[in-house]
């Protein structure tokens, strides 16, 4: 038997309408009632979920309190050294460093560390595995020390899965337990925070959860609740099927379309409506997976009878099934075509039949582009102004030589296809549209055509149960025969890990100046990710990147040209090889077992005999090594005061970055290659690493000192204070000379100068980088001022410590003949209040002032305590001292 906080009490208590609450809300209802106590949280804020109103939320701060936490290795490296580092601080202070350690369960994946180097080869996997451990050695001896040293700490190894599908088929529970100190067994609904956005994917399983920076994920782990505004709920109602033809990609990009037009940054999307019954499982985790990409916190789908019948196919116990059954229903929290639609703040509807083949970009997930329209729109973006719609070319024609491995020339132009990955959480979790491109790659090579010589192919599941059922439906070798060889199971190319063009393409690229395409089945295409020589990338279901890989360019219109001729000289269009619906069903039905979840999941944790042979240093307190180029203690907590500081006035701030709209966390924090010229490339030759053996930014987020380097180091950066520039560069003021970003940085801090970065909409949109917030707070950054900000950064931000600013709507710096030459000051104070409206002064050389007015974008009262403390850490880590007995 299991105990439960039942909500049909509370609402008889409280006179709440549980009808009508959207099914997240109930779930975060659940949440503070039960967390409830002597505690962070309290009575009265059950009182004000209980009084939750759909229809318009009361702007007021709960706390939630997350069952566990995910980590990727990008992210969860530092997530760890941040952990080793307050364990570090409280050993110097006579402290109990096993006083730091996880309170809730933490699962981290390493799925971010392979490359593509080798592909289109029977051994790349295996190559490309060797190279990665090669790679990547201090950060897995490190990982390694941290699953022995930390309590509710486990890691899954390299080459076993991307995080987000290995939480969906294997971590998550639907429904959680935990044994109380009175031996009463407690169910509640399974929960989480992720140090990656897509951790939204698990809402697919009507899994609470979405992605946080790294900083907000340790305090979460280390006990802290997460606080957040009382969030709006967004419906969007679904009805219908898809068509003939018609994948869950084309499906999500239309999703994603409508809602970023809608308008639901910061809020709750959940699904609802009878079209649900219609949709698969994984269908719903690709909607829910690309909730960044729309806006949103997440993409709700709640628990229903598709979710139970999942649980069963991925090889969950009966036991554990039956719970998430008799949990949800008696909590109701599970949904059924007779449910009633619960009330929104506002609601959206699409009928599934009329969603249309479709892609995305060339630079954004959210435009969309109707199939028939790609090359037209790829034609126009060519000339349009630089930004995210256009490269800004004088003319539309260019070309470059491709020389062969067979010395056979082809003349490349814009828009030939030179990475096709099938690659991501996004897609790679969904078999309909896994088997779709085994079953269109079975055509293609039965009728005889061939990948261009000059695309690099690739794939990249996200499970090894993707192999299993590719394998067993006699997919794999048709793949193989098309040079989508098993390059390994991680992210690769939708996070920059695409691995070097050969040089024969690179080439061409340079010599013609071309704009190259990229097709790959991931989430993300910003500007400068994929590839520095690939500049226009278009997210695609994965049969249409085995489509594009065999037309071999983006300027086709592939419902009227042919792919290539067949053995027979005769013409292949894509309506010759598009798998039927039937066909889909067929191979699902009879490819998928829950065997293979079970052969593959069992004690995953130690499936890797390389992982498991790895020497660590043991012990409470890592053993941080001088010369480590990977993993350093950073300098977040040293000489830290055990008191937190009145909060200042800023005075006498420069602008170090002035940038435009829809400024990324990439263009802040790139994970991609490390450049040798550059500050960050520098630093590393000079402690004797060759450019060879640089890795990659992501690869290296354990050390400070690459990272710091690294920040505004993206390729496609561009600072209106260095004007006819690209990358990390800046200009120092008032002496107006031009430098990389970081060298000027470092000549601020010398007169303690503080900084200032100005931006404008949507900044820090993509991925939930907590080295865009670090990076930036170590160059000196003291406030950060936008039109607007995307949620995961903004909060990042806080938690470093960096004063987030907005201005008022339809303003700018442009708005008072401002050109970020000038000293600013922010007159903040101890007083300090969330949402508080503030006057910076702008002071010009000439001595004339400006005021402008802007909003403290800091949201809640625990926010301005970690501003105050200079960041979470910080706070927690004063915390623990205040509890600790301490040496004199």
């Amino acid at each position: 038997p299991v105990a439960y906080y039942r909500l049909d009490r509370l609402a008889e208590q409280t006179g709440t309408d549980l009808g009508r609450l959207p099914f997240s809300i109930k779930v975060l209802l659940e949440n503070v009632l039960r967390e409830a106590g002597e505690g962070p949280v309290t009575a009265e804020d059950v009182r004000t979920m209980a009084a939750y109103d759909p229809a318009a939320p009361a702007e007021v701060e709960i706390p939630f309190t997350p069952a566990r936490v995910l980590l990727q290795d990008f992210t969860g490296v530092p997530a760890v050294v941040d952990l080793a580092a307050l364990r570090s601080a409280m050993a110097r202070v006579g402290g109990d460093p096993e006083a730091i350690n996880p309170r809730v369960p933490v699962d981290l994946v390493i799925d971010h560390s392979v490359q593509v180097d080798a592909f289109a080869l029977p051994q790349a996997f295996q190559i490309n595995a060797d190279i990665e451990f090669q790679r990547n050695a201090e950060r897995y001896e490190f990982l390694r020390w941290g699953a022995g040293a930390f309590d509710n700490f486990s890691v899954v190894p390299p080459e076993r899965g991307i995080c987000h599908q290995v939480n969906l088929e294997y971590l998550a529970k639907a429904v959680w337990t935990r044994t109380e100190d009175d031996g009463t067994v407690l169910a509640y609904p399974d929960t989480l925070v992720g140090t990656d956005s897509h951790t939204t994917m698990i809402n697919g399983l009507g899994v609470l959860g979405w992605g946080v920076g790294g900083i907000e994920a340790e305090a979460a782990m280390l006990g802290q609740p997460a606080y957040m505004l009382l969030p709006r709920v967004v419906g969007f109602k679904l009805s219908g099927r898809l068509r003939e033809g018609v994948t869950a990609t084309d499906l999500t990009l239309t999703v994603t379309e409508m809602l970023r037009k809608h308008g639901v940054v910061g809020d709750f999307v959940e699904f609802y409506g009878p079209g649900l019954s219609s949709m698969s499982l994984p269908d719903r985790a690709t909607i829910a997976n690309m909730a960044p990409e729309y806006g949103a916190t997440m993409g709700f789908f709640p628990v229903d009878a598709e979710t139970l019948d999942f649980l069963r196919r991925t090889n969950r116990s009966p036991e554990a099934v039956d719970l998430v059954e008799k949990y949800t229903k008696a909590q109701g929290l599970f949904r059924t075509d007779d449910t009633p639609d619960p009330a929104f703040a506002a609601t959206l509807g699409l009928d599934l039949g009329e969603v249309v083949p479709s892609m995305a970009g060339p630079k954004r997930p959210q435009d969309r582009i109707v199939l028939p329209d790609v090359r037209q729109s790829f034609h126009t973006s060519l000339t349009a102004p630089a930004g995210p719609h256009g490269f800004g070319l004088d003319a539309a024609d260019a070309t470059g030589t491709f020389v062969g491995p067979d010395g056979a020339e082809t003349e490349l132009a814009h828009g030939f296809v030179a990475i096709a990955a099938i690659t991501s959480c996004t897609n790679t979790s969904n078999p309909s549209v896994m088997l779709a491109a085994g079953l269109l790659a079975k055509k293609a090579v039965e009728r005889g055509l061939h990948v261009q010589p000059y695309v690099k192919t690739s794939l990249a599941p996200g499970s090894r149960v993707v192999t299993a059922y590719l394998e067993a439906a006699g997919l794999q070798t048709s793949l193989d025969a098309l040079g989508f060889s098993l390059v390994g199971y991680g992210c690769t190319t939708c996070i920059g890990n695409s691995g070097p063009l050969p040089d024969a393409v690179a080439a061409a690229i340079t010599e013609g100046k071309l704009i190259a395409a990229g097709v790959l089945s991931g989430n993300r295409n910003f500007e400068g990710r994929i590839h520095s020589l690939v500049k226009a990338n278009y997210l695609a279901s994965p049969p249409l990147v085995v489509a594009y890989a065999l037309a071999g360019t983006v300027d086709i219109d592939l419902d009227t040209d042919s792919l290539g001729t067949d053995r027979d000289g005769q013409p292949v269009y894509l309506r010759d090889l598009w798998p039927s619906q039937a066909e889909i069903l067929d191979a699902i039905r009879t490819a998928v077992h829950p065997a293979q979840f079970a052969a593959l999941y069992d004690d995953i944790e130690h499936s890797n005999p390389r992982w498991n042979a790895i020497e660590t240093s043991e012990g409470a307190v890592y053993d941080w090594q001088d010369d480590s180029t990977y993993i350093q203690e950073p300098p977040f907590f040293q000489d830290l005061d055990a008191e937190a500081a009145p909060i200042a006035p800023i005075a006498g701030a420069r602008v170090l970055a002035l940038l435009g709209d829809s400024v990324t966390t990439d263009h802040i924090s790139p994970a991609g290659a490390i450049p040798a010229s550059e500050p960050a490339g520098q630093f590393l030759r000079a402690a004797g690493v060759e450019p060879k053996d640089f890795n990659s930014f992501g690869s290296r987020r354990g050390n400070d000192r690459v990272m710091t380097r690294g920040t505004f180091a993206n390729i496609r950066l561009k600072n209106a204070l260095a004007p006819g520039t690209e990358g990390g560069h800046s200009v120092h003021l008032p002496t107006g000379e031009a430098g990389y970003l970081h060298d000027v940085a470092e000549r601020y801090k010398e007169d303690d100068t503080p900084l200032l970065v100005v931006g404008g909409t949507d900044y820090g949109m993509g991925s939930s980088r907590d080295w865009a917030a670090k990076g930036t707070m170590l160059l000196g950054v003291k406030a950060v001022l936008v039109k607007s900000f995307e949620r995961i950064h903004r909060a990042n931000l806080v938690g470093m410590g960096v004063l987030p600013l907005t201005f008022r709507d339809g303003e700018s710096l442009d708005t008072f003949d401002l050109d970020g030459t000038e000293t600013f000051a922010v007159p903040v104070g101890d007083d300090l209040q969330p949402r508080q409206d503030l006057t910076l002064v702008a002071t010009r050389a000439d001595g004339t002032a400006v005021d402008v007015p802007v909003v403290v974008a800091i949201n809640t009262p625990v926010e301005v305590e970690y501003y105050r403390h200079g960041g979470i850490l910080n706070y927690v880590l004063r915390d623990f001292l205040k509890a600790q007995p301490v040496e004199a």
